[in-house]
């Protein structure tokens, strides 16, 4: 069965007017639901991560701060929201997600989470609503273990992964991989191991062929025994920060692009959600719903 990170906890409540859409948090697995693509058993409720896991990524100073809720007005401005104990609570719940989702998906293929890819995070620091870094300390767990050689961190967020590529930088066991609009958000970028910049009002027919064109010869070249997936659905031409001119079938078959691959190379994938900012929740909701049912089609 395909495992799926969830707790009611992700919905976080923001000042009224917040522009990140906290509610898509309650409606995906309810849609999911709904329509049965899921059944309850599908959804686990993630414990909170330890302070030894989030230490193999984040710097001890850095995550003391973030418990003690000791970061100053301006690092909060950076990162978009107001500190709180719950958000704190919430950002280790789900980076413990995203690790028990690697870990199902070593045993049955793939497993997801509703939240994470959280990937502007940095060591020391957090950014463009990102505390922790989850894709990389799940995948430093990993190695830590010793159950996994080689990462691919395939990150498709429209924004680059800029905390994923800098904390990444100097460890030849992971390979980032991010394609993402290339005067957007982060405007000064991070070097992954491979960046795709693409300009703003790229279409869906111009970016499913480059990734057609680069992910398989990058599996080949990589050779990983482990990918992390971030799907982001801010590539949607719908998206308010995205700039991108993707239909929603067309960010699906990029969905189907990477599952696709991984999956007839039988290399589990941890999957997590990441941004995705279209004014009508609907949209979002079922850019991402889409991103499930290509997942349960193919695992569960």
């Amino acid at each position: 069965m395909l495992k799926i990170a969830h707790s009611p906890i992700y919905a976080h409540p923001l000042p009224e007017g917040h522009r990140f859409p906290m509610l898509k948090y309650e409606l995906i697995p309810e849609q999911l639901l709904y329509e049965g693509s899921i059944q309850s058993d599908h959804l686990f409720v993630p414990s909170i991560c330890s302070a030894e896991d989030i230490l193999l990524t984040h710097n001890a100073d850095y995550y003391q701060r973030l418990i003690d809720q000791q970061l100053s007005p301006s690092e909060q401005r950076v990162i978009g929201f107001p500190q709180s104990p719950e958000l704190i609570e919430r950002e280790l719940m789900i980076t413990q997600g995203t690790i028990d989702c690697a870990l199902f998906a070593l045993e049955n293929g793939c497993a997801m989470n509703v939240a994470g890819g959280t990937h502007h995070a940095f060591a020391e620091r957090g950014e463009g609503f990102c505390l922790l870094n989850d894709m990389a300390v799940a995948a430093n767990c990993l190695l830590q273990r010793k159950l996994v050689n080689k990462v691919l961190i395939i990150d498709l967020d429209v924004h680059q992964g800029n905390g994923t590529a800098k904390i990444m930088e100097n460890v030849p066991e992971v390979f980032t991989f991010s394609v993402h609009g290339k005067n957007n958000y982060p405007f000064r970028k991070e070097q992954s191991d491979l960046d795709v910049g693409l300009e703003d009002g790229t279409s869906g027919k111009e970016y499913l062929a480059m990734l057609n064109s680069v992910l398989p010869e990058l599996m080949d070249q990589v050779e990983p025994d482990f990918v992390f997936y971030l799907a982001g659905v801010d590539v949607l031409a719908t998206d308010k920060l995205g700039k991108f001119q993707l239909s929603l079938e067309e960010c699906k078959q990029r969905d189907k692009v990477v599952l696709d691959l991984v999956h007839q190379n039988r290399i589990p994938v941890a999957i997590a959600l990441g941004g995705g900012y279209s004014p009508d929740i609907k949209d979002i909701v079922e850019a991402h719903g889409n991103t499930f049912r290509l997942a349960l089609d193919l695992y569960d």
